[in-house]
């Protein structure tokens, strides 16, 4: 008999097709029979929807983050949890560079302009002189899979590559700075591709805005919560940084309307893992996990 996988959210008819080849999809009226869970990291997995789930053994998160899982809560119920980490990385990497290339060269300034036929005469002086990306620092904050993706692209770009980290990674070429603070004092530009949680609630805050700068930019790619809204939409009004280019958002899929009507920012729907790629990758990583798991085997993607 296969086993019994409740989908936390509708995944696609691709994805269900794909898992239901080996498991047994249960609705959500019958979840409590379910042994795997399959989620993702942004939706809350507590001790109440654990304990709603008394034959849960196993919670996959289709995507690299779990912050949303109650990671203690099944550890006391036995329950193994893994996650996808890599899967998505280069497309999240691409996507990252993309947004930081859009906010620093005008990209979305420029298609608005020609889009409204107003380019005439010196209408686009105020796009031109802008710094470009060739010697720039670049902070990146995390050096996991899509933190070392980003990097190794943004080398193509002549620029100097530092980071910051819960630890400092052995073997990389890049420096190393002990606090965000720190690094956003050196760079000028920021981004944000750590793992995002309630330990790192706003770790963006005023003061690191302040110390990246007038001619900053900030990219993020990782969660919405990781940046403090405020102190961001303050920091482009007053200039005290450049731009941002952002793909995540503290209360998504509602975005703030005072973000969204500044001309210095480059918004995206949540699309860093969203290629055919990325997203069969991820598909097939959460499979992996769970034939590891009914299997007997060490779970490739086992959230420590």
């Amino acid at each position: 008999m296969k086993p019994s996988v409740f989908l936390a959210i509708p995944f696609g008819k691709f994805f269900e097709h794909k898992i239901a080849q080996s498991y047994t999809l249960v609705p959500a009226e019958a979840k409590d029979e379910a042994e795997a869970l399959v989620t993702i990291g942004a939706l809350t997995t507590g001790p109440a929807e654990i304990d709603a789930m008394p034959r849960l053994r196993v919670i996959a998160t289709f995507g690299s983050g779990y912050e949303g899982v109650d990671v203690e809560a099944a550890k006391t119920r036995g329950i193994a949890v893994a996650n996808t980490v890599g899967a998505n990385a280069a497309s999240v990497a691409d996507l990252s560079v993309a947004l930081l290339l859009a906010s620093l060269r005008h990209v979305t300034a420029g298609d608005r302009l020609i889009r409204a036929g107003e380019w005439r005469g010196a209408n686009p002086a105020g796009l031109l002189f802008a710094r470009g990306l060739t010697g720039r620092r670049v902070g990146i904050v995390g050096l996991g899979a899509i933190g070392q993706k980003i990097a190794h692209r943004l080398e193509a770009f002549e620029t100097e590559i530092a980071y910051h980290g819960r630890h400092r990674r052995e073997g990389v070429p890049y420096r190393y700075f002990g606090s965000v603070l720190e690094l956003a004092r050196w760079a000028d530009v920021l981004v944000l591709a750590h793992r995002a949680d309630e330990s790192n609630r706003h770790m963006i805050d005023a003061g690191v805005l302040e110390a990246l700068g007038p001619d900053g930019h900030i990219v993020n790619i990782t969660r919405g919560s990781a940046i403090d809204e405020d102190a961001l939409v303050a920091a482009l009004e007053n200039r005290t940084i450049a731009g941002a280019g952002l793909d995540v958002f503290e209360n998504e899929p509602d975005v703030r309307e005072d973000l969204r009507s500044l001309p210095n920012v480059v918004l995206t729907p949540h699309l860093g893992g969203g290629t055919r790629e990325a997203l069969g990758a991820m598909a097939d990583a959460v499979i992996a996990n769970l034939d590891a798991f009914f299997a007997g085997k060490p779970l490739p993607g086992a959230v420590d």
